[in-house]
Formats: C-alpha cells, structure tokens, sequence
C-alpha cells in the first residue's frame, strides 16, 4: 500500500490485531440483524416472507461472496474504499468511501431513536408511554452515541465487547420470540393466517417502496472488512465469519417474521417495536410477564453493540481516506496511547449527534422519516454498486488464481460476472425505488425533490472535498519538489 503519512510511518500497521473468528462473527450479526427489520417486515405482512427468501438468494448470497472474495484478495483496513481504488482509481474509491461514510448521518437519527425506544420496555408496561417522550428517546440516544464512542477510542480490545455482547443480546430475545410464537402456535393456532397465496408478494407501492428496506436490512456483512488490519489471520478469518453469520442472521429474519405473526395480526404490528409487542403478547399468554422486561433489556445491549460495531467500521473509511489526503490529515490520525482513528471515531459521533439534534426540532411525518431512510439507503448502496463492479474488473488479473488465501465465486470469471451482475441489478433496483413515494405520500413531488436534492447535496460535498484534497496533494508535491 502507498497510503503513508507525511512522517513517513504507516499508522495502519500500529493499529492492534483484535479481533478473532468469534469476534467477527457476533460483529457482523450487531451490525445486521435488527429487530426492528423483522418488525417492519411482520406490519409489511406474510408477504414479507417470501420477500426476505428473494433477498437473501438474490442479494445476500451473492454480496456475501463477493464480499469473501474482495476481502481475502484484499485484506486491507478501509475495505469497500480500498476495492473501489484497486478497481477504478483514486477519484472512484473516493466517491465510494464517502458516500460508505456519509450515509450514516441519516442513518445513525432513525437507529439511535429505534433503539431508545425499545430500551423504555425495560420498565415494563410502563414504557409504552416513556418510548414516546422525546426528552428521554434524545438523551439515551446521546448515551448510546457516547458509550458507544468511548468503548471504539479506548481500542477494539475493550469496544469489541461490546460489540460481541451486542450480537449475543440481539440473537438471544429472538430465539426466546421463535420459542414462545412455537408453544403457542401448537396450542392455540396462529393469529395470523399463512397460505401458499399471501406468502407471495402484493406489488403495490408500498411494496415497490418497502422492498429497498428488505435489501437494505442484509446489509453490513462487509462493514468489518473495513478493519481488516485489526482482524487476526483476516484472509481466513473474516469469509468464514461472513458465511456463519450470513447463514444466522438469513435463517432469523424469516423465522422472526413468522413468529411476530404468529403471535400477533399484522395491523397489531408497531414497524419499530413489534418484537417487543409480540415477546409481550406471548409472554402474558404463558404467564411470564418478566421475559419481556429481559427481552428489552437484551435488545437495548443488542442496539448499543449495533451502534458501536456501525462506529466502529465506517469511522475507518475515512481514517484510511485521511491518509490518503484526500480528507483532512487529521482523519489518518492514530491515538498515541490506545492505537485507534480516534479523530475519525470523534467526528463521525459529533456529526451524528448534530443530525440528532437537528432532528427533534420539529415534529416529523412518516413522509418525512421516509425520505432520511431512502437517502441512506441510496447513497449506502452507491458503494455497492462498485464493489460488484470491482469484484467484475478485478476477475480479470491474473494474481486471483495466483492468490492461495483467496476464498473465490466459483465458477470462473462467468462465476464472477453472474453473481456479481445479479448483485448489481437487485441493489440498483433498490436504489431506484427507493426514489419512489411510499403509497400514502401526500405530496409526491415534494418527496422527489427532497430525497434526490439531499442525495446530490450529499455527493457535492464529497466532491468538493475531494477536489481540495487533490489540489493541496499537488501543492506538497511541488513544495517538495521544489
């Protein structure tokens, strides 16, 4: 790699090797699995089920590969950025790297709110009411942030924990979910009725829409490859952590479906904390009212290690971008005593925590909150865009035969071109209706404009960036050699 600081030391190779297969592993199912998708998707109806089969076959499995073959060929801190540059050059992976990092400020509102919420369960029925007031969904969210922060900067050593509690807790209250939906379904039937009819999809606009969240919702299996440095024995390590974990969080996502449905008619289902509204229900059913209140307490551990895991993977983009130059040099920075990117950790929290802020002012429509969740989706799946494309050009040069670690598609270059083209397809898909309305917008020009306008305005200031980082490389240059 050529990416050395202007001191003349690489600050990748003092970044500590932290994590193992395990660790990987329960990082990729906090940064994947949400309840609030299996939610989202049980209000969405048993249609969903199939959705989320048509999603994992055409877009999770073939990303998982591509993601397994990049990462053992190029096992290097800042993953899809550095993919992207090996492909198409340095402008490419940098359009690439930031919009992987921008995304995030319309990302992190919606998570750090959705998580909040379902943290005020943990009082009981009491928190009906509590995961509506404002004061207190801003104030844990902001603890989260912090906690989330403090845990990345002091090093992976410590703040992988809490990733690796974060995946244990986010699995655990949807096994005791399949567990009760399973004892209550062989005893009293299911609430919600399943048919070989209304399994399959009903293309509506809603649909169309909701279809982009589905996709959305199996992404981040190729977050930890952004720091591979820190990762033990990485070309091994990471396609076997991609493929456990792919395979757990595939299998949860349509039995916790089924589950909430079981339990639960699907107009009954909050789309943000129907796990809970289902863990509840069943657990009353069987005279066990304190599983919920462990149910939430688990899923609030759960929601911390998936904000810590999203801080700690994306803030290494612009970390190794910084070294680059191509961002501030600030952001190539290393922690002198805990070895972490903590500049990049620090802004990503306080330009997260703004948007935060920015987005309780004033109340918000589902519209609204609709537009944040596409522009994220849109500019989060730019990126993917290249990383399929990468994986297409870089089938071509001779050293991936060459390579002994690398975990490749089978199939040849054909192999690569199928499955990467398939990838493509369904997440450009996504990308597109994702520009579409939801079927109740009441305004749907207004909606256009402001996803498109945020999705350029976001790009334009990329750009601009971009273009003075070239333009003070080129000033050191001369300086130097002159």
């Amino acid at each position: 790699m050529s990416q050395v600081a202007a001191s003349g030391s690489d600050p990748i190779k003092q970044l500590p090797k932290a994590m193992g297969f395990w660790d990987v592993l329960l990082f990729n199912i906090a940064t994947v699995l949400g309840p609030r998708w299996i939610a989202a998707a049980a209000h969405n109806g048993t249609s969903s089920i199939s959705l989320w089969v048509i999603a994992a076959l055409f877009f999770f499995v073939p990303t998982a590969m591509v993601i397994n073959e990049l990462s053992s060929r190029f096992p290097e801190e800042g993953g899809l950025y550095v993919w992207a540059k090996e492909a198409f050059g340095d402008f490419h992976g940098f359009v690439a790297g930031w919009n992987y990092w921008i995304y995030t400020v319309f990302y992190f509102p919606g998570l750090l709110l959705a998580s909040a919420a379902m943290s005020a369960y943990i009082i009981g029925e009491g928190g009906v009411a509590l995961a509506q007031n404002r004061t207190f969904l801003l104030l844990v969210s902001l603890g989260l942030l912090l906690v989330a922060v403090i845990l990345n900067i002091i090093g992976l050593n410590i703040g992988k924990w809490l990733q690796n509690a974060g995946g244990v807790s986010t699995y655990v209250p949807l096994l005791i979910l399949a567990s009760i939906a399973a004892i209550l379904g062989l005893r009293h039937g299911s609430m919600t009725p399943f048919t070989w009819a209304n399994i399959w999809p009903v293309w509506n606009w809603d649909t169309v829409n909701f279809w982009s969240q589905i996709a959305f919702a199996f992404t981040g299996l190729e977050l930890v490859s952004a720091m591979s440095a820190e990762v033990r024995d990485p070309r091994r390590t990471l396609p076997r952590a991609v493929f456990a974990a792919g395979a757990l969080i595939a299998l949860m996502y349509i039995v916790g479906t089924i589950s909430v449905l079981v339990l639960v008619p699907p107009p009954e289902v909050s789309p943000t904390s129907g796990v809970f509204h289902a863990i509840t229900v069943g657990a009353i059913a069987l005279k066990l009212g304190f599983v919920g209140i462990l149910a939430a307490i688990l899923v609030t551990v759960g929601n911390a290690g998936g904000v810590g895991s999203t801080v700690a993977g994306v803030a290494r983009v612009p970390f190794v971008v910084g070294i680059d130059r191509y961002l501030p040099a600030a952001f190539g920075k290393i922690h002198p005593r805990w070895k972490t990117p903590y500049v990049s950790i620090i802004v990503q929290a306080v330009v997260s925590g703004a948007i935060l802020l920015l987005s309780q002012i004033s109340e918000t429509t589902r519209g609204a909150y609709q537009g944040l969740v596409d522009v994220a989706i849109i500019l989060y799946f730019i990126p993917f865009l290249y990383m399929y494309a990468a994986a297409i050009k870089l089938a071509g040069r001779k050293d991936r035969l060459e390579n002994p670690h690398a975990v490749l598609i089978p199939g040849g270059k054909p192999g690569v071109w199928l499955t990467s083209g398939i990838a493509f397809a369904v997440t450009l898909l996504s990308i597109i209706v994702s520009v579409l309305p939801p079927g109740d917008t009441a305004n749907r020009g207004l909606f256009l404009i402001k996803v498109v306008g945020s999705t350029l305005g976001a790009l334009a200031l990329g750009l601009t960036l971009y273009y003075r980082g070239v333009q003070a490389k080129k000033r050191e240059a001369h300086a130097l050699g002159g």
